[in-house]
């Protein structure tokens, strides 16, 4: 029989832990590229909003999540204007 996962991130991390934070940093990478998407920036428009440069948007707008700490993801919706709320269920 074989196991079933909540998610992929529970099924390719190492702990809970690791997979609760890929699901966090996902989800504002997520929050992040609407946002850049309904803008219609270029990634040079969307590097300058953000405050990092446009080979890290690329890697963002990818979906690479070990090139991003939870601090960075906030960092950037910060400069987009946005809050980020935290709740521990």
């Amino acid at each position: 029989m074989s196991k079933q996962f909540e998610s992929v991130f529970d099924a390719i991390a190492n702990s809970s832990e690791d997979a609760l934070n890929m699901k966090l940093r996902a989800n504002l990478i997520r929050e992040i590229r609407v946002m850049v998407n309904a803008s219609a920036w270029t990634q040079a428009e969307a590097a300058k909003q953000l405050g990092i440069t446009q080979p890290r948007v690329s890697d963002l707008l990818c979906g690479k999540l070990s090139k991003f700490s939870l601090d960075a993801l906030v960092n950037m919706l910060a400069s987009l204007g946005k809050d980020v709320t935290l709740k521990v269920a």
